[in-house]
């Protein structure tokens, strides 16, 4: 027996060891295969640090190289090189735009990161017209795009709530705002894509041409191809954005004017709603940047100890339109059943409305408060189930919100298009829900990442045991059974573009749904 041991001991070792030298043998090969490349761009090999991390502050994986890319060629380039050294090789490619993703999703340990903002020099092409729509690069800022498309007095329909993102990492996941409920989201109002796939080829595609990988790219998480351009719709950019928040204490009162609002022909432009539990002075906080209707009033209203409900409007309209559009929001108002002496309104220029959460950035950089934990979680619920959610979620389970905003808003399934990647609750109507919490370091309180993560995880699990329906937007699992799960009856279709696009697994692999090299299963 003891022999026995021994000689499996050793046999061990020896195996380890052939592994060890392999590597080492194929660790030179693999930089000096990258080296020659014949790229317009650069390949880093050193200072990797900055693309190990990202938003959430949470994971980081070192990668081998950054490819700096000139050009798109340079991308399909470096992916058909690794493509073409087979399933031998570990290499992985993920594309990291801004680095905004939560949980590792945009890293590649010890593969390649492609920096996609290197392609923001691309320039934007505007197309003027009865449909106009601008191509763009996907490392492109989304606030770029606003800019320049103002100076032709036009700008794209559905938005992010924070600009400062790439076209290709939002057009990989959905891209969610408060005009979603009218023009869906952003991957509902692109024309065309130019990607290139898990074998290095640079495929354009639209509903028309290539039009399964145009659907599995947009949402798709990018699992089948980078995004290396886009085609966006647009529409013509208002002026200005009167700008309006009120309260509610009812739940069921406040979703039902929600739904009331982004149903049919809406006055607004945009709708969404926080939730705010127990906030001290919160109407005296809200008077740095919105007028009470009714000063007097809203002096005497408490918000200590409470669970509110912020429903928050938007109306776009021009200069010349003020009279008309004021006229409009008050009869609109009047329809609602808010608490009257909690509506504020302000006047901004549009640029400023869009770009608002930036503002908010700023704030928290100068304080050292942006570079922390952001354990966000965000969900779709089910319209049926909203409340069963809202009973136990915001009843019992959350004490307070002060450890970030928890966004709530209605979005209309008509205006999502089913042959996309996304996973959507099967309801007409469905709610997000986002807990975009922000944890401080090294705090074992309530404001520390280990409870809001217990708290987090407690939400699902309600969700789980009371079979909501629910499905979880910018998705996170740990196991293939758990993505086979989200995906349901749309895994098939999944996999099937997976084999399809990225046989051999090379791209997004911080998503964590596929490993290179082992087989995947329908």
């Amino acid at each position: 027996m003891q022999r026995n041991m021994l000689f499996l001991r050793s046999f061990m070792i020896l195996v380890l060891s052939c592994i060890a030298i392999k590597i080492n043998l194929c660790f030179p090969n693999i930089l000096s295969s990258l080296k020659t490349l014949p790229i317009d761009g650069h390949f880093n090999f050193e200072q990797l640090h900055h693309a190990a991390k990202d938003f959430g502050n949470r994971y980081s994986f070192l990668p081998l190289a950054v490819l700096h890319p000139n050009s798109v060629s340079d991308i399909a380039t470096t992916v058909k090189h690794i493509w073409q050294m087979g399933p031998g090789s570990d290499l992985t490619v993920a594309a990291r735009g801004h680095g905004h993703s939560l949980q590792g999703q945009s890293q590649a340990h010890g593969g390649i990161v492609i920096n996609m903002k290197s392609l923001q020099g691309l320039k934007m092409q505007f197309h003027i017209g009865n449909l106009p729509y601008v191509d763009v690069s996907g490392g492109e800022l989304w606030i770029n795009i606003l800019r320049e498309g103002l100076k032709h007095g036009l700008a794209p329909k559905s938005w992010t709530d924070y600009l400062h993102l790439t076209v290709g990492g939002t057009l990989s996941n959905a891209g969610i705002s408060g005009q979603a409920f009218r023009h869906g989201p952003q991957i509902s109002n692109v024309h065309q894509l130019e990607v290139v796939t898990g074998k290095g080829e640079v495929v354009t595609c639209s509903e028309k041409q290539n039009s399964d990988l145009f659907h599995g790219v947009l949402g798709g998480l990018g699992q089948f191809g980078i995004i290396t351009r886009a085609r966006i719709s647009l529409e013509p950019a208002p002026e200005m954005v009167k700008w309006i928040r009120v309260l509610y204490t009812d739940f069921a009162t406040f979703t039902r004017d929600q739904e009331e609002l982004t149903s049919g022909e809406s006055t607004f432009d945009y709708v969404e709603g926080f939730v705010i539990i127990n906030r001290t002075g919160l109407l005296n906080n809200w008077r740095s940047s919105f007028n009470p209707q009714d000063p007097v009033q809203a002096s005497k209203f408490k918000s200590d100890g409470r669970t509110l409900f912020c429903l928050e409007l938007a109306k776009y309209f021009n200069r010349d339109e003020t009279a008309v559009v004021n006229w409009e929001i008050h009869s609109s108002l009047s329809q609602l059943n808010h608490i009257p002496s909690t509506l504020f309104v302000s006047e901004v220029p549009y640029i400023e409305f869009l770009d608002r959460v930036h503002i908010s950035e700023i704030k928290l950089r100068s304080k050292g408060l942006w570079e922390v934990p952001h354990p966000w979680l965000n969900l779709l619920v089910p319209r049926s189930k909203i409340q069963t959610f809202a009973q136990q979620v915001f009843g019992n389970i959350l004490t307070d919100t002060s450890n970030g905003p928890i966004l709530i808003y209605p979005v209309n399934k008509s205006k999502w298009d089913n042959r996309t990647s996304v996973v959507t609750p099967d309801e007409d109507v469905f709610y997000l829900v986002a807990f975009l919490s922000s944890a401080v370091p090294s705090s074992t309180g309530n404001d520390g990442l280990d409870h809001i993560l217990i708290q987090n995880k407690r939400i699902l699990e309600f969700c789980e045991i009371a079979r909501l329906g629910v499905k979880q937007y910018l998705p996170h699992y740990s196991t293939q059974g758990e993505w086979k799960a989200h995906f349901g009856s749309r895994w098939e279709v999944f996999v099937r573009r997976k084999s399809s696009y990225d046989p051999l697994a090379i791209l997004a692999p911080g998503q964590r749904i596929f490993q290179k090299a082992v087989p995947y299963s329908q």
